[in-house]
């Protein structure tokens, strides 16, 4: 109340209240007739929280009327978040391999994990081939016949493979 007593008396005076980081030219644009506002994802629990919780952080402690558009907002935003996220070439992908002990089923989660950050873009068929020529031998040898057409029948395939080679290895 005292801060509106403020406005009218043309007095500013410090509040501890939010007050927002964009301008009023922002809040007297005239929005579409028909327009709806996006429709912003909620956090699933999959994304780390401690990231949101920072871009609100940032957001929230913007300076009053310091940004005039959403270009700017936008730079903002990248100044203080850019991704370093690193992107992974084809030929990097191609020469991912299965680790010595590593289960199959871990390699194709740590090689679909790889291969989202892939600048190429790899239909289905062609990323099961190039992850299973990754795979230990045995693994490879035999899925070359069986030509799995999803990931989920690939790690099905492969899992019960690497089930029957290491069972065939064991010694009585």
């Amino acid at each position: 109340m005292e801060t509106i007593q403020n406005k009218l008396d043309g007095r500013t005076k410090s509040s501890i209240t939010y007050v927002k980081p964009y301008t009023q030219r922002i809040d007297n644009l005239k929005m579409p007739v028909g327009y709806q506002p996006p429709k912003f994802q909620q956090f699933d629990g999959e994304d780390n929280p401690k990231q949101r919780e920072n871009a609100f952080d940032w957001y929230t402690d913007l300076e009053a009327n310091s940004i005039d558009s959403w270009g700017q907002l936008e730079k903002e935003f990248l100044n203080r978040f850019y991704s370093t996220r690193r992107t992974i070439s084809m030929i990097e992908l191609t020469n991912s391999h299965q680790w010595e002990e590593e289960p199959v089923v871990d390699y194709i989660d740590r090689w679909r994990n790889l291969s989202l950050n892939c600048k190429d873009r790899l239909s289905e068929t062609s990323a099961i081939e190039i992850c299973i020529q990754g795979m230990h031998w045995g693994l490879c040898y035999i899925l070359q016949g069986v030509k799995p057409n999803f990931f989920e029948e690939l790690a099905t395939h492969a899992y019960t493979i690497e089930i029957t080679l290491d069972f065939d290895k064991r010694e009585y």
